[in-house]
């Protein structure tokens, strides 16, 4: 196929060939109103039908470069194609029946000739190739879409078996092996999180704003004398020190990593939709329904703890055949996709009809496709994972550092051969606090003490952890080449004792 298609004017071009007479079923029907019908059977690469060797499809692809008779393989289905994203891109055609989508099918369209005034008094067409092979593979999409397990079509699940939740976080502020930090009661604490609706395409939806509930929020509650533990903050609740001190502060008191916020960013085909964050300590749920769930239906939708994150609409997606798929997709997550935070790990129950596949530090060497079983639980993240990567990179022991991102491909197979930019809905969810570790140590410090949401809460972190962020602390400070012998932070913080365990 020639590389370099030619610059054909449609208009001129096609009006010619109805005036020819010479393909069967190219005709106006209409001449006052410049309408005139052309066929439109179905065709494929290896099923041609009736006469396709001598079609308006083929004798288009021919004139613009694209097929040369004897070099390139017959392909009708591309020649249909071509000619049907050159049509759809130009002004100067308007499809007023388009008979393929009645029932039953009648093999034709009919189109109006349109006058309209052009830029520059010219428009050409077969100079975009790489839109018409969009056009192609959006066409060839529908059969791959993976919408349903065949085993579940004609029988819908039974409710999942969830764990009475609200009975494992009665307090949200669990701190399991820190019993000494119990915080005691507290006054009105910020107001409670108002769950995610549907937010508009390409627009950002609100997200937390770290330094505005640094400046309301006091590190420790002034009622809570915790030994060893930070000084009071100064009035304005930031801390006054620069970065520079802050940054090994987070490894003193993990507690002020945001360790339960998730970044989430939708794309449809490689386009940004929407993006927030959520701070949530049980996790989410991401659907597109507006069914929210109610205690009477924690067995369909979840628990209701979590926090509803509704896809972002396929209306503002230009191409019309996209935003069909699209649609497909989205009508069968209205059960959804739940992320559930348990300690600091982070898992996925697929509830959906749609299938769903992931890559992400859990998923390990992938050969292939990797699917996430409906209403099963995956684990897709782990900090003490992640936190042993680190420390084994800083070392010099690990040759990259540990990933941390996790994707989500929704009714088409991933991993594959194709890149994430052409699926259909993608997701990235990003631990906010593996992301914060991994710039403190690169040094790409794209954040500031006042972005970092501080948290009264002290996690349920295990004496494991606890102990790998003491020694990602003393490798910060080895890093910035601190004097030898000089009393660490974590000691003069801790009264030389470590944070108790």
């Amino acid at each position: 196929m020639n590389p370099h298609p030619r610059r054909i004017r449609l208009k001129p071009w096609l009006v010619a060939q109805v005036n020819s007479s010479q393909y069967p079923g190219l005709r106006w029907v209409d001449p006052e109103q410049k309408r005139f019908c052309i066929p439109w059977r179905h065709a494929t690469r290896h099923m041609p039908c009736q006469d396709d060797e001598n079609t308006i499809f083929k004798a288009w692809a021919k004139e613009t470069g694209k097929y040369n008779e004897g070099v390139d393989e017959p392909d009708p289905a591309k020649w249909k194609a071509n000619l049907r994203c050159a049509l759809n891109k130009s002004r100067e055609f308007s499809l007023i029946y388009d008979g393929t989508k009645d029932t039953p099918m009648q093999p034709y369209k009919i189109y109006e000739v349109c006058d309209v005034p052009l830029p520059n008094g010219e428009s050409f067409a077969g100079e975009d190739p790489a839109g018409c092979e969009e056009e192609e593979e959006l066409q060839k999409m529908m059969p791959t879409l993976r919408i349903a397990d065949p085993s579940h079509v004609a029988e819908p699940l039974p409710p999942y078996p969830w764990l009475k939740q609200e009975t494992l976080y009665t307090n949200s502020c669990a701190n399991g092996n820190f019993p000494h930090l119990a915080p005691p009661e507290v006054g009105p604490g910020p107001p409670a999180h108002v769950p995610v609706g549907a937010f508009p395409v390409g627009a950002e939806p609100p997200v937390p704003n770290f330094a505005e509930s640094a400046s309301r929020m006091p590190l420790m509650p002034e009622s809570m004398a915790v030994p060893g533990t930070l000084q009071p903050l100064p009035e304005g609740g930031c801390p006054a020190a620069p970065i520079e001190q802050f940054i090994p502060n987070l490894l003193i008191s993990p507690h002020m990593l945001p360790l339960t916020d998730l970044e989430i960013k939708f794309q449809y085909r490689g386009r940004p939709v929407g993006a927030l964050t959520i701070s949530n300590p049980h996790g989410c749920r991401l659907f597109h329904s507006h069914l929210e769930p109610t205690q009477e239906q924690v067995e369909l939708f979840g628990p209701v703890i979590l926090e509803q994150v509704r896809f972002p609409s396929a209306e503002a997606v230009p191409n019309e055949k996209q935003r069909y798929y699209t649609h497909q997709l989205l009508d069968v997550l209205d059960r959804g996709l739940i992320l559930e935070l348990q300690g600091q790990d982070i898992y996925a129950i697929r509830l959906c009809q749609c299938k769903v596949f992931w890559t992400g530090p859990c998923a390990g060497e992938l050969a292939g496709p990797n699917p996430i079983e409906r209403e099963k639980k995956v684990k897709l993240f782990s900090l003490e994972n992640f936190l042993n990567g680190l420390i084994l990179f800083q070392k010099g022991q690990a040759p990259t550092p540990p990933p941390y991102e996790i994707f989500f491909c929704f009714g088409e197979e991933w991993p594959d051969q194709k890149p994430k930019e052409k699926k259909l809905i993608t997701v990235q969810v990003v631990p906010v606090a593996a992301r914060l570790l991994l710039e403190m140590f690169s040094g790409e410090l794209s954040w500031s003490a006042d972005s970092v949401r501080l948290q009264i809460s002290h996690p349920d972190l295990k004496d494991k952890m606890v102990l790998q962020f003491k020694e990602l602390h003393q490798l910060w400070q080895m890093q910035q080449n601190m004097p030898e012998g000089a009393p660490s932070s974590w000691e003069m913080q801790t009264g030389g004792n470590g944070m108790q365990q």
